[in-house]
């Protein structure tokens, strides 16, 4: 059992991570971050749900660079193939759901 207060914490480095969960090769992570991260594609799905800051998400749609504005309590669902970034405005925290090793 643990409590975690996501607005306390805070990493060494951009996208620093605490894992809170394994389960069956599912992890769930919070991560803090001030800074983009990379283009992507995830070896699976990923659930992105942001607790503290905004986020804008680049995402590819048809070819085409697409952006979602992500505020507190609002989830990315990035689908197989689904090639994104993250693009944090100032600090945030964001809970992150995906398969056990992916990118």
């Amino acid at each position: 059992m643990e409590v975690i207060k996501s607005k306390e914490f805070i990493a060494d480095r951009a996208w620093g991570s605490k894992q809170i969960a394994n389960m069956q090769g599912i992890t769930t992570k919070l991560h803090w971050t001030d800074k983009p991260y990379k283009w992507h594609v995830n070896d699976g799905e990923e659930v992105f749900a942001v607790l503290d800051g905004v986020v804008d998400m680049h995402y590819r749609l048809n070819g085409a660079e697409e952006i979602a504005v992500l505020e507190v309590g609002d989830i990315f669902f990035a689908s197989v193939g689904t090639e994104h970034v993250a693009h944090p405005r100032g600090e945030v925290r964001v809970l992150v759901v995906e398969s056990e090793g992916s990118v």
